[in-house]
């Protein structure tokens, strides 16, 4: 079965564009992991502060690959100083499909 969830965090005032640059270096890492099937950030499109990232792995196994990996650590280090809160807030999914 897939792993799915959305992450959100909202980033500090005027810190915006450094989010969105450091998830777009982010993403393009994530794709690259055999095991990952989405990757896609989006702001909130009434409030570009808010940020959330829809994520896909083929299985738990996958998912752990991606939590274990330097860039994750190294991005979620550079996120601390630049959102509101302690972190990123995780929703997991279930898929009605499978």
């Amino acid at each position: 079965m897939t792993k799915s969830l959305y992450a959100e965090f909202t980033a500090m005032p005027g810190k915006e564009d450094q989010v969105r640059a450091i998830l777009q270096i982010l993403a393009a890492e994530v794709r690259t992991e055999p095991g990952n099937i989405v990757f896609q950030p989006f702001t909130l499109s009434t409030d570009p502060r808010r940020f959330f990232v829809f994520e896909e792995y083929v299985d738990d196994a996958a998912f752990a690959t991606h939590i274990a990996a330097e860039y994750g650590a190294r991005f979620n280090a550079q996120l601390v100083d630049l959102i509101e809160g302690s972190g990123s807030e995780l929703t997991w999914l279930n898929s009605i499909e499978d």
